[in-house]
This record gives structure tokens, sequence and C-alpha cells, in this order.
């Protein structure tokens, strides 16, 4: 089956010999029924003409920001909501720098930083360029600003010169743009739920007990389903965080409000629950702010354990259970002791005595362990990118 037939498609050619392969990448997509519309950045048309390219994709090119006549046919956020997907191809060192440090000086940069649809960019450069610390600190951006590689390849390059660098062919750019859409067709059918975040359990209307938590890890796990075609539901704690709107964001404040959300939102076929839930809460909350005294006496009554009720329910339990586990020694016995006492499927461990990772940090570094007493560390990396290996090893269970 065609997977790219009715598909849009946004075409971004930059400058460099290589925008040459261009022309039958357009070509290619044509013939698998794909609506094509393309932006032409300057540097591009010193060696593609705008004719050249409206003949085979049989649509407007796109050339200037400030084009009146552009922006009253359609406005450059019109032009990056239109497509279902942006492909960069190819893509300079100059361009991956524009958007990996958020520069938008002409239409091709205002367009990608407006997007908030999948970008796949084609680097073409030489191999030195590739090869050099700025190029690569760019690319590690984008990465996790969600951007996907293809290529480059190895091979001669029109300056003479052997190495990386070098665009990858059309066919194979289509070819991975097929797949692309042929596993978002696969994945649909699969519906996650990640809770995220801590909880607050109020003593007044001003103090609470909670976990430490900024909800990271979470964030991006839900990013990660997300944009790998699962219908994603984040119930998130309080936190500073932002999400972007194609996933289904519940906010609550109490382990019980997360709870409740948790219940209305199954079935499921994965639920993540990687949210740093209050074990206690307080049995009578003061209605008005305490004063300040020498001592103050609290009750405490246990919640309920949102994993442990999920993992042991027999008809509301998904396919797939996943529970967090973040300890400060003897990270290996506490975290088979989890999966095995709540049931679930998976426990994903970090060791949070190492400062560098967890909590407020960007990156993290976790050991998942396994009903089969197998286990796969994920070494220290950013929490995107944590976050897309755990996915990946999802998918490949589901399947």
């Amino acid at each position: 089956m065609n997977n790219l037939n009715n598909k849009k498609i946004l075409l971004i050619i930059c400058g460099g010999i290589a925008a040459y392969k261009s022309l039958e990448t357009i070509r290619l997509l044509k013939k698998n029924g794909v609506t094509i519309k393309t932006i032409l950045t300057k540097s591009g048309s010193e060696f593609v003409t705008p004719l050249s390219i409206t003949s085979l994709s049989q649509s407007k090119v796109y050339q200037d920001l400030f084009s009146i006549e552009n922006e009253v046919e359609m406005d450059h956020i019109s032009l990056s909501r239109w497509a279902d997907l942006i492909l960069i191809a190819p893509a300079t060192a100059n361009t991956i720098s524009k958007l990996a440090n958020g520069n938008s000086d002409d239409l091709a940069s205002t367009v990608a930083l407006a997007s908030n649809k999948k970008i796949f960019i084609a680097p073409a450069m030489n191999v030195r360029m590739w090869d050099h610390q700025s190029t690569k600190l760019n690319i590690n951006k984008l990465r996790t600003y969600n951007y996907s590689l293809i290529g480059p390849e190895i091979g001669d390059m029109a300056c003479g010169e052997y190495g990386e660098g070098k665009m990858s062919e059309p066919k194979e750019i289509v070819n991975i743009l097929e797949n692309h859409f042929k596993n978002l067709k696969v994945k649909n059918k699969f519906k996650a739920i990640v809770t995220a975040g801590p909880t607050h359990e109020y003593i007044d209307p001003v103090r609470y007990i909670a976990n430490r938590s900024s909800g990271k890890q979470g964030y991006e796990i839900a990013k990660s389903l997300q944009k790998k075609g699962f219908e994603t539901t984040l119930i998130s704690g309080p936190t500073n965080l932002e999400i972007n709107s194609d996933i289904n964001l519940i906010k609550v404040k109490t382990a019980e409000e997360m709870f409740q959300s948790t219940l209305r939102n199954l079935p499921a076929d994965v639920a993540i629950f990687s949210a740093a839930v209050s074990d206690y809460k307080v049995k009578e909350t003061s209605k008005t702010k305490i004063k300040k005294q020498d001592e103050i006496n609290l009750q405490l009554e246990k919640n309920v354990d949102i994993l442990d009720y999920v993992s042991n329910h027999n008809s509301l339990r998904p396919k797939l259970v996943v529970g967090f586990a973040a300890e400060s020694n003897n990270l290996e016995n506490y975290a088979n002791k989890k999966l095995n006492e709540k049931n679930c499927d998976w426990i994903v461990a970090n060791n949070i005595s190492n400062k560098l990772i967890g909590f407020d940090s960007d990156f993290n570094e976790v050991e998942i362990f396994y009903k089969n007493n197998k286990r796969d560390k994920l070494k220290y990396k950013p929490k995107s990118e944590i976050s897309d290996e755990l996915v990946e090893k999802i998918i490949n269970h589901l399947n």
C-alpha cells in the first residue's frame, strides 16, 4: 500500500549543488500521489529555478518572506500548518545553524520555527563542515527539537573531496518518508497514558506535602509517544512545563485527582507512571491558614497507589504497564522489588544520588528492569533521547 498517497508535504530547498536532487525528489513524491508546496531559499535559487520546480510540483513556489502576494494567498503560519510533514532537502550548514539557534530571517526558517509538524532534514555539505564541532552541536540540538535526519551519506563530493556530508539520494528520502507515514498508521491504533510531575497534598490553603519532581522525563516520554503516532494523554501534577496541543494534557494537583483522571482515561494500550505521587496525604486539611506555632501535629493517611491499582486491575489493565523508581541506593534490589510487588511489566529506575541526572536536570541515565529478569541500560544522554529509546522498546513490545 502507498502510504504517501494524498499526503501534503512542504519541501524547503536550500543552496548547494545538491539542490539539483530536489527536482528528482519532487518527481518521485508526485508519482506517489503527494501534494507538494515548495519554499526556495535565495541561495537555493542559484542552483534550481522556480520554473523547473513549478513544472514538476504543479504548485506555486514561495520565496520571499515579505512578499505581499504570498502573504495574501497563504501566510507563513498557514503554510507551516498546511503540511502533514516538512522536508528540508538539501539542508545546508547555515540553515541547520539557524534552526538550531532559533533564527528566522527568511521564509524557510520562519516557517520551520513556526511549524507544529514533523520536520525531516537531509543535510548536504563539505565533509569538513559536517565534521565541524559547531555543526555536530547544532545537529544534536535539532534532534532534541524533534527533527529527524536523513543521511548524510559517505561519497564523492562536488568539491572533489570524499567523505560524509553527501545528500541522500531522492529514492532513499522518499522511502524514509513513506515508512514514516506507514509507522504512523500502524501506531495510531495505540493509546497511551503518561503520568508526570509531583502531586501536592494540602495541609492548609498555602502549605502542602510533595515529592520532588520536575516532570521533565514524563513530559519527554509523552512527546516521544505522540510523535511516534500514539494517541497520548498526559496527566500532570503541578509543573512549569509546556506540551504541544496534539497531546491531551490533564492538569491535576493531588494524588486523588491523578488517580481519578487515570481511571477516566482507561482503557489504554500503554500506561507509563513516571509521576512522583505523594505516598501520604493529610487526613484533615485545614480550610484556613494554620498560624505559626511551636509545634504542629499532622495526622497522615496513605494515598491510593495508582501503579499498584491499575497494574492489578483485571478489566482496566493496559497491555503494558511501566513504573518508575527513583532510588538513592540499592537500585537493583528496590527496582526488582517494586517490579514484583506492583505487578507491573517494566520498571524504569534511576540513581538520584548521581547529581548529573534526574529531577531538574535535562539529562538522565536509567535501567529498565523486565519481568523475565533481563535488564537494559540507557546511558547518560538528554531526557528526550532516553524517551525516544524507551518508546522504541515499547513499540517493539506491542508489535
